[in-house]
């Protein structure tokens, strides 16, 4: 009986380090992971989106941008979810019943889309709120994060993150082939009302997060005196007034604001090239192994390499790669032997990696910025800044196709939209020196721990060591 119970206890051990990354794998980390998961798997609607707006409502590729610009506001005002989430619960309680109203809202617009959408402008509205739930419910898992996050040791740093985006890149592994195959068998709504499932999941889950009732004082101070709104606002002030701060995340959104060439793409892969939604999917399917590619490395061998090294380099390789995507325009490819299939498949799989491997720093080091009673709020600050800065970045991609006269049609200049948004992601590289140097970044990270081993209250003014991949439009996922 001793052998055996021992046996349990090594196996419990085993997956605990090798598949929790050290993580007690409790009721209320599975429920996170759960969250991220679906966050990953609602990319089973994504091709059936792209193709019901051009093909069903027969929008432009400048409609289809303008639409993302307006359905990706839910992702810019995040704060504000968070400061109602951390400000004003319900019932007693900041996270679990807001994550339980997402879930619902998440279902109710994905049956909009599968029933009454008929139009751009219904469209618009349902995709929006299907938005809003998608970011409301990321805004409340992304503070129970940093508040285990903020305990971590330094040998752990970035373990719960990793964790956490290899969930959601898992749920989108799972689907992301099927997006395009069910495409082939059913029409988009049908896949509409499939996706309205899984937002109730997070419904679900969140009876398993551990969160206990504030006490009638507080919510009576919430309620009736602000006290604690004022607290925040006066957390946040002090926090965003700090150059440490608002430097480098002035860097991280001018370089995530460089155009993007992704809904030109998307029209001429299969109005030029005519690729079917089955092999659209088997590309989301390669682009999500390739994510998850991406969290093991730097988790692996990169977690402790400065910042500013990571960015530089992974900038530079990401720009350098981007350029091959002219051999796919220009149909050299086909020159040299290379089916445009099997150029796609490669060559995205590479970019995702690279870009995977940019975007893990900014979870971990955003996570540790944020001082206690206000997480939700100035972390979402952080991550809206990152989308307000995609969504100029596909405005200025939409300007500079009309410029350019790229329509759905006519892809001639396709090339010369290609160099421009290439090299401009070079740009903001005049800028690496608002990061923080090597020493200033272990600085940080043996300060907060000390500071975590005499149970002091963690405040990182230090977020100078965000950088940001320029990640497809969470809004449409």
């Amino acid at each position: 009986m001793l052998i055996h119970s021992s046996g349990l206890s090594k196996v419990k051990d085993s997956v605990t380090e090798k598949i929790f990354l050290g993580h007690e794998p409790n009721a209320e980390l599975i429920a996170i992971l759960t969250v991220y998961f679906v966050q990953g798997i609602l990319g089973l609607a994504r091709l059936a989106v792209s193709f019901f707006l051009k093909d069903e409502l027969m929008l432009s590729p400048a409609q289809v941008s303008a639409m993302l610009g307006i359905v990706a506001l839910p992702w810019m005002i995040k704060p504000v979810f968070g400061f109602i989430s951390d400000g004003f619960p319900i019932l007693g309680y900041r996270r679990r019943p807001y994550l339980i109203l997402s879930g619902i809202l998440g279902t109710v617009s994905w049956i909009s889309l599968a029933t009454i959408v008929h139009n751009s402008w219904t469209a618009t509205i349902a995709i929006a709120l299907s938005s809003l739930s998608v970011a409301v419910s990321d805004v409340i898992v992304d503070s129970l994060v940093v508040e285990r996050a903020r305990i971590e040791s330094q040998a752990n740093a970035g373990s719960l993150q990793s964790l956490c985006w290899g969930a959601s890149a898992i749920g989108g592994l799972i689907t992301a082939y099927f997006s395009g195959m069910l495409l082939e068998h059913f029409t988009t709504r049908t896949v509409f009302w499939i996706t309205a499932l899984f937002p109730l999941i997070v419904s679900g889950v969140a009876w398993l997060i551990a969160e206990l009732p504030l006490s009638q004082d507080t919510k009576d101070s919430n309620y009736n005196n602000f006290l604690n709104v004022k607290h925040q606002i006066g957390q946040l002030r002090q926090a965003v007034t700090q150059k440490a701060i608002w430097l480098p995340t002035a860097f991280l959104f001018i370089w995530q604001a460089t155009p993007t060439a992704d809904s030109a793409f998307f029209f001429f892969t299969t109005n030029e090239l005519h690729f079917q939604p089955e092999f659209l999917g088997r590309v989301r399917l390669v682009t999500s192994f390739a994510s998850l590619i991406g969290v093991w490395i730097f988790q692996r061998f990169l977690k402790t390499v400065p910042f500013r090294v990571i960015f530089g380099w992974g900038t530079f390789i990401s720009a350098t790669l981007g350029m091959t995507m002219l051999l796919l325009v220009t149909h050299t490819n086909r020159l040299l032997g290379i089916d445009d299939h099997w150029f796609s498949l490669g060559d995205n799989l590479i970019l995702t990696v690279m870009g995977q491997i940019a975007f893990m720093p900014v979870l971990v080091l955003a996570a540790r910025l944020c001082p206690p009673g206000v997480e939700a709020t100035l972390f979402a600050l952080l991550m809206s800044v990152f989308n307000l800065a995609g969504m100029v970045s596909y405005e200025f991609g939409a300007l500079i196709m009309h410029w350019l006269g790229i329509t759905e049609k006519n892809f001639e200049a396709l090339w010369l939209l290609v160099i421009i948004t290439n090299l401009s992601t070079l740009l903001p590289l005049a800028f690496l020196h608002w990061l923080p140097a090597a020493e200033e970044q272990t600085q940080t990270s043996t300060s907060q721990l000390a500071s975590a081993k005499n149970g002091e209250e963690l405040f990182l003014p230090n977020v100078s060591e965000l950088m940001l991949q320029k990640p497809q439009s969470e809004a449409v996922e």
